[in-house]
C-alpha cells in the first residue's frame, strides 16, 4: 500500500519538532500542511521550521509561494499530491505535518475544484474566515446574503456554506458538491493528532507570540507592507500579520496588537482541535500526559511503525 502519515494539531503543540524527529528516525520527508508556511519572507509569523529542524528531514512545500500570489487551496492539493507520489517514488515516507484543516481535506478527500466559483481568492478568504472566526460567523454572513439557501445547510457543513456564499455573490447559486466528500483511496493514511492540556497549549502560543516578537515579528510585517502587502491581500490576511497591520495603520497600539494576535490564536487552536476532531481514524496523543519529550517521541514511533507495518 502507498503509506502516507499525517501528524496534524494545533498551532504551538509541538507538530513541527516531533515530525522532525519522527521523520529523521524513519527515513520520511516531510509536506507541509500549514497555509502561511508556503509563502516566501513570511517567516517569523509563521514560525517556519528552523534550519536545525529543516536538516533532519528534507521539507515539501515550505517557501515556495511569493505573498503577492495568488494562492488557493486547489493549487495547494496539486502540489501536494504531486510532492506525495514524489517521495513515495524515492522509496520514501511521506509525512503530512501541520494544521491548516482544509488543506488536509484536499488530501485526504478527493475534493474536485473544477466545478465551483472561479473566484479563488474569494474561496479561500471564506475558508479563512471560517477557520479564524467560527463555523457560525460563516453561516450568519450566508443568513444575510440568502436566508432561503441558510435554511437547507447545517452550520457545521463550511464547504456548503462557502458555496453558498459564492452562489449568492455571483448569481449562481448553491449547487450539488456533495462529491467532495468522496475518500481519498489512492493512499493508504495513517492519522496522528498531536495535543496538549488546554492549560498548558495556551500558555505556549502566548510564549510563543512573544519569542516571535522578539524574533521581529513586527519588522518582517512592515517589509512586507513596505513591498507592497496590506491587508487584502490573502497572504497577508493570517494571524500575526493582520494585527501588526492594524498596529501600523494606527487602529490599535503595540501592545494591543500583541495580545490580539495571542487571542486569536487561542480561539484559531480551540477550532483546529473541533476541526481535526472529526477525523474518526485520528490516533490522539495528549503531549501533557509524558513525562518528558523522549516518552512521548518512542510511543509515537512505536504506534507509527505498527501501523505502518514497518519491518
Amino acid at each position: 500500500m502507498r503509506k502516507v502519515l499525517v501528524i496534524a494539531g494545533p498551532t504551538a503543540v509541538g507538530k513541527t519538532k516531533y515530525t522532525c524527529e519522527i521523520g529523521k528516525t524513519l527515513g520520511g520527508e516531510i509536506i507541509s500542511c500549514d497555509s502561511m508556511q508556503l509563502y516566501k519572507g513570511m517567516d517569523i509569523g509563521s514560525a517556519k521550521p528552523s534550519p536545525e529542524e529543516m536538516a533532519l528531514c528534507k521539507h515539501h512545500l515550505v517557501d515556495i509561494v511569493d505573498p503577492k500570489e495568488k494562492f488557493s487551496v486547489a493549487k495547494y492539493q496539486e502540489l501536494a499530491l504531486n510532492a506525495i507520489d514524489e517521495v513515495l517514488q524515492s522509496g520514501k515516507l511521506p509525512i503530512i505535518e501541520g494544521g491548516t484543516g482544509l488543506y488536509l481535506n484536499s488530501i485526504l478527500y478527493k475534493m474536485d475544484f473544477a466545478d465551483v466559483s472561479e473566484d479563488e481568492e474569494l474561496r479561500e478568504s471564506l475558508y479563512k474566515e471560517a477557520e479564524e472566526f467560527g463555523n457560525e460567523y460563516l453561516y450568519n454572513k450566508l443568513v444575510e446574503l440568502d436566508e432561503d439557501a441558510a435554511a437547507r445547510i447545517h452550520p457545521n457543513n463550511v464547504k456548503k456554506l462557502v458555496r453558498a456564499i459564492e452562489g449568492a455573490l455571483t448569481g449562481e447559486g448553491i449547487q450539488d458538491i456533495s462529491k467532495l466528500n468522496e475518500i481519498n483511496t489512492d493512499y493508504d493514511f495513517v492519522l496522528i493528532g498531536l495535543n496538549r492540556d488546554r492549560e498548558e497549549l495556551y500558555d505556549r502560543i502566548n510564549e510563543r507570540v512573544d519569542i516571535l516578537v522578539e524574533q521581529g515579528l513586527f519588522d518582517e510585517v512592515k517589509n512586507l507592507m513596505d513591498s507592497g502587502l496590506s491587508y487584502d491581500d490573502i497572504s497577508m490576511k493570517g494571524i500575526g500579520y493582520k494585527e501588526v497591520i492594524s498596529f501600523y495603520n494606527g487602529q490599535v497600539s503595540k501592545d494591543e496588537a500583541i495580545d490580539n494576535i495571542k487571542k486569536n490564536t487561542r480561539h484559531f487552536a480551540k477550532r483546529q482541535i473541533t476541526w481535526f476532531k472529526r477525523y474518526k481514524d485520528m490516533k490522539w496523543f495528549n503531549l501533557s500526559d509524558y513525562d518528558n519529550e523522549q516518552d512521548a517521541l518512542s510511543e509515537i514511533i512505536a504506534y507509527t511503525k505498527e501501523m505502518l507495518k514497518w519491518q
